[in-house]
């Protein structure tokens, strides 16, 4: 398997109360497997490739988040660019024997996200596809400094949205023609349709086949709904909390070509739930990420 990009999501978790509830609950939600891990995690496989973790929480007053990692060619010294940027290093880069080296830290605007050295684990085996990762994106009131921070620490490129009624900004990784058919994450906005106590925060999206069902599953398992399915120009997307608090969001990709119809209306977004963002934010990322795949895809099995 090639290895990641410094700065491309490489990685997810998820930090649980209780993990064997979270085995079954995923088990069942996107069809996973699990291994024990190297320490007290267990890997999650789809269709046999390695996809997520699930960790239990070492304390219990942490909260119960899914969280991105994201590569780095060597973790000590982009902990040190982490802190010069104006971020702050949780937990320093530790050693998980052969499988690699990890990292927490937050940015500027308080969100949570790790840092990957790759050893003999360089990350996921499947994403963009159906039970697996697909794209991530932070949530942040401090969009200066975060654009700042994220774009000093990794080297991203930015592109913001032409809808100057959407504030968003995409990551295309350095060295890469920045726009939607290269970007690998991206930054949005805290407004005042979120709750004033909601920190910053990182998103992670998962793909699968059936939006609809996905949310229903959701609440059968004792999860529950955040912001109801709804479409979008490249696919239909929810946002769901599993059943020990753990928010994601699923997306189901069209199986044609997108739509060109213009964007939903705000005011419609906001009442289906707050953290989905908006749809503009979506439109073209969609088509650029199964790009990206493909290259990927491609670069893996070279």
């Amino acid at each position: 398997m090639a290895a990641f990009t410094e700065g491309t999501p490489c990685w997810i978790d998820a930090q649980l109360s209780d993990v064997e509830a979270g085995k079954r609950f995923y088990g069942e939600l996107f069809g996973w497997t699990f291994a024990q891990g190297d320490g007290p995690f267990f890997d999650a496989f789809s269709d046999g490739k390695l996809v997520a973790a699930l960790a239990p929480k070492r304390d219990g007053r942490m909260p119960t988040v899914w969280g991105v990692y994201f590569a780095a060619a060597d973790a000590r010294a982009l902990t040190r660019k982490i802190e010069e940027a104006g971020g702050q290093v949780i937990t320093s880069p530790t050693s998980l024997g052969a499988a690699g080296v990890s990292a927490l830290a937050t940015d500027p605007g308080g969100a949570v996200f790790g840092i990957w050295q790759a050893g003999e684990k360089p990350g996921f085996e499947k994403r963009g596809e159906p039970g697996s990762f697909c794209w991530t994106e932070v949530y942040t009131r401090d969009k200066d400094r975060v654009d700042s921070f994220y774009e000093s620490v990794f080297g991203f490129q930015g592109t913001d949205l032409p809808d100057s009624t959407v504030d968003f900004r995409m990551w295309s990784p350095a060295g890469t023609e920045p726009g939607d058919e290269t970007a690998v994450g991206g930054r949005s906005v805290l407004t005042e349709a979120f709750p004033a106590e909601m920190p910053g925060h990182f998103l992670i999206y998962f793909c699968v086949d059936d939006c609809d069902e996905t949310a229903e599953a959701v609440t059968r398992l004792g999860g529950r709904v955040q912001a109801p399915p709804f479409d979008i120009p490249y696919g239909r997307i929810a946002v769901l909390t599993d059943n020990q608090g753990a928010t994601f969001a699923v997306l189901a990709e069209p199986a044609g070509p997108p739509d060109a119809a213009e964007p939903g209306a705000q005011a419609d977004r906001e009442e289906a739930g707050r953290e989905a963002g908006p749809d503009d934010q979506k439109q073209g990322r969609r088509q650029g990420r199964r790009r990206e795949r493909k290259r990927d895809r491609k670069a893996e099995t070279a």
